[in-house]
């Protein structure tokens, strides 16, 4: 949850301490680390079972519900048939059904073999291989000792694993740039390949021995490199995921990273050698000798011990442990610092910008501007309604990531619609001008930050309150277009900008949208320091918007982990905004510790499930579903969640007390989410119509609008409880399978009634009858 949080989702198993190959830019032979001289060749059986038993530990002890092993070197072929297969029968073992093992293995390739792709078939182990282009890309570092091309070996191991028998063992390639060879070329070859994902890696490097760079210091060469494959796969649609890519994309938004290299999201990795050491990441091994050592092991020492190490512990700490050059960049969500080896200086440890600083910062800022450009360059400014492919896709249920992020994209301009009508409502108020002038120039400075804040789900609710000069619950102030101030500063503190704001302070709390809460007491204004991070009051008391200040309330996220081959993310518990209360529900209290981390233990299970049983919900759901905020309970312990149309991206719950229940409450009002989203954007029925629908789920004759949104909700509810039953076994199966077909002739029941009202527009009828027919094929 919190930078603290000690917990390991991803261990690499050492497999063997040798490579088949000598490529000349490895950082585990070529660089300053030495140790892998003293390792034994490949673990012991005692070791491999005494590591399973160590990782099932960890996992059990944290409540993890997946953990991610990934079978590592040196060259883990090496290691031979039998020592795959015992690590992997360990792990399984001792993890059992209580956690969820994602198995991989990162080879080069070269010894890849139907032998070989049969046992990771046995034991359900996903392959990715390094491969750096083209033959004359690869060979310029991947070769034997004696100088011999391994390109062709490679190809001839990734054919093998594009067999259809094979296929879905294929995880991706990995790619190290040499910004002396072709871009497109390097790109082209590797797309060829039909990877389902594919990374680049900067070189390893640091301050001591910093990368290659043709045209002198000064210069941005794997900036301009990244950038010409990123424009060409833009171009052609992101035809095939890019975890670097995607990475810098999803930072903009103000979503995780998916990689330890960018964003600030606390590290969760832990190394196995082959001697049963614990180590720190192996991209250590390029900054001095004994840099990755924590002088632990498997046999005297926990996966909790080696949490505590203070070298890991530093790697947790996000932005406050990063240098203050980092601290002050505009890109630095996006951004993180860098990968933490390639920090490191001699006489300042590793409290520096990364080596590849300058080409970071252009390299996202020049994707930033991208993006906005493509955004403004549409020519119709207003977003468009979904188009027929889009609806039908949604219509089936779950709506993939695409269409779930054109949604936000819509919502994010209608946030920012209702801000400039704020700003023309209060036309000659020189606050609400000059808050107006902060958010046009952040716009075209730091546009990042402003699309992080106008996509804040409970911006418009306070919006749209200002417009109409409506008074919140509990609050004593209407809404004031004067609190356009808020999200002005909060996005002036997102990018760091060298700006004061002045804001004003609402019933003792100062309120800055995706950041947090300050509580100012009884005062009427504050000033703002953005780059400094801190607030001045009209008294003169200066608070720092940090940890260390107890009147300060952060959004806090919880981490939930990779599952089902889904990426991980991240979800604001948003427990202290005042605009949270919204659902006509009351929200809970700002969570304690205990209550914080149980959210985060059940919604990471309730993830898993819908990751593991219906992956083509979770896609839209990691990258639609923003914030949820606790709800106080109903008396009897009924289930209670909610959600409003005009507060995308966010939903509120109850904890129900079970991950099963967390994650049907998650799928039932993300579902409404979705379909308030499309009914901004169109009309699916006649808002004149007056008639009453009568639903098997309410005692009370629905509207149009809510008998569409509760079939929408069970149709996904249904699918959920179809999934359980395959999940579960005997009479928990049953029981679970009887409700989703209930669910299921309920959408059925309703769907009918809705086409045979008239009150349904054209589209309204396309989208209905989708849904009508993908339950009667489910039932057939």
């Amino acid at each position: 949850m919190d930078s603290e949080t000690a917990v390991f989702r991803q261990f690499v198993l050492k497999l063997h301490s040798r490579c088949d190959l000598a490529c000349d830019h490895c950082y585990v032979y070529e660089h300053a680390d030495t140790s892998w001289r003293g390792k034994p060749l490949k673990p012991t059986p005692a070791t491999l079972r005494r590591t399973a038993r160590r990782i099932a530990e960890h996992a059990f002890a944290h409540g993890l519900p997946e953990v991610r092993v990934v079978l590592h070197g040196g060259e883990p072929l090496l290691a031979g048939l039998g020592t795959i297969r015992l690590a992997a029968e360990a792990l399984r073992s001792e993890l059992g059904r209580r956690c969820a093992l994602d198995l991989r293995i990162q080879t080069n390739g070269v010894g890849l073999d139907q032998d070989f792709l049969d046992l990771f078939e046995a034991h359900r182990i996903s392959v990715g291989i390094s491969l750096d282009g083209d033959r004359a890309a690869n060979d310029l570092h991947r070769r034997y000792a004696d100088g011999r091309s391994s390109h062709d070996r490679v190809l001839r191991g990734v054919a093998l694993l594009r067999r259809p028998r094979y296929r879905h063992l294929y995880a991706g390639l990995l790619c190290t740039v040499d910004v002396r060879n072709d871009p497109l070329a390097v790109y082209a070859a590797l797309r060829a390949l039909e990877p389902p994902a594919l990374d680049f890696l900067l070189p390893h490097a640091t301050w001591e021995q910093p990368p290659l760079r043709p045209e002198g210091p000064g210069s941005t060469p794997y900036a301009d490199w990244l950038g010409v494959i990123r424009d060409r796969w833009l171009a052609e649609g992101r035809p095939v995921p890019v975890r670097m890519f995607d990475s810098v994309l999803r930072t903009l938004d103000g979503r995780s990273s998916l990689t330890e290299s960018l964003g600030l999201e606390p590290a969760d990795l832990v190394v196995v050698e082959t001697d049963g050491t614990l180590e720190q990441a192996d991209s250590l091994k390029t900054a001095y000798d004994g840099a990755p050592a924590t002088g632990l092991d498997v046999w005297t020492h926990s996966f909790d011990d080696a949490a505590a190490h203070p070298g890991l512990a530093d790697r947790r700490r996000g932005a406050e442990g990063l240098s203050a050059t980092c601290g002050a960049c505009p890109v630095l969500r996006s951004c993180g610092g860098g990968l933490y080896a390639h920090r490191y200086r001699a006489d300042t440890g590793f409290l520096n910008p990364s080596v590849y600083c300058d080409d970071l910062k252009e390299f996202i800022g020049r994707t930033a501007e991208r993006r906005t450009a493509e955004r403004r360059g549409t020519p119709d400014p207003h977003p468009a309604a979904p188009t027929d492919a889009q609806l039908d896709e949604l219509a089936a249920g779950p709506g993939g990531a695409g269409v779930v992020l054109e949604l936000a994209d819509a919502e994010r301009f209608v946030n920012g619609l209702l801000l400039d009508n704020l700003r023309r409502r209060a036309a000659g108020d020189p606050a609400v001008a000059a808050a107006w002038e902060l958010v046009l120039r952040l716009g075209d400075e730091a546009p990042d930050a402003v699309e992080q804040v106008l996509g804040h789900p409970y911006l418009r609710p306070w919006a749209e309150r200002a417009l109409s000069g409506r008074r919140a619950e509990g609050t004593e102030q209407p809404a004031d277009p004067a609190g356009l101030a808020e999200p002005a500063a909060a996005m002036a503190l997102r990018a760091g900008a060298a700006v004061e704001v002045p804001v004003p302070v609402r019933d003792g709390l100062l309120r800055l949208p995706t950041l947090g809460v300050l509580r100012t007491g009884a005062v009427d204004r504050v000033l703002v320091d953005a780059a400094g991070r801190s607030v001045t009051t009209t008294g003169g008391e200066r608070l720092r918007l940090d940890r260390d200040e107890p009147r300060w309330q952060p959004v806090r996220r919880a981490a939930l982990p990779a599952a089902g081959g889904l990426a991980g993310w991240t979800l604001a518990l948003e427990d202290a905004d005042p605009e949270r209360d919204c659902y006509r529900s009351e929200p809970s209290a700002r969570l304690n510790a205990d209550e914080l981390a149980c959210w985060e233990r059940e919604l990471i299970d309730a993830w898993r499930m819908v990751a593991v049983g219906l992956p083509e919900y979770a896609e839209g759901l990691r990258e639609g579903l923003s914030a949820l905020t606790p709800l106080v309970g109903l008396p009897g312990g009924r289930l209670h969640s909610a959600s409003v149309r005009s507060a995308f991206g966010a939903v509120g719950i109850a904890r129900p007390g079970t991950p099963e229940l967390l994650a049907e409450l998650l799928l039932h009002e993300f579902q409404h989410v979705k379909l308030g989203a499309v009914l901004d954007l169109a009309d699916l029925f006649d808002r004149g119509h007056r008639g009453r629908f009568t639903v098997p789920w309410r005692s009370d004759p629905r509207p149009v609008e809510g008998a569409l949104q509760g079939t929408y909700a069970h149709l996904a509810l249904g699918d959920f409880w179809r999934a359980r039953a395959e999940a579960l076994a005997g009479p928990a199966a049953a029981a679970a399978a009887r409700r989703g077909d209930r669910f299921l002739a309920w959408t059925a029941e309703v769907c009918t009634a809705l086409l045979e009202s008239g009150a349904l527009s054209p589209s309204g009828v396309r989208f209905v009858s989708v849904m009508r027919a993908t339950v009667a094929a489910k039932r057939s």
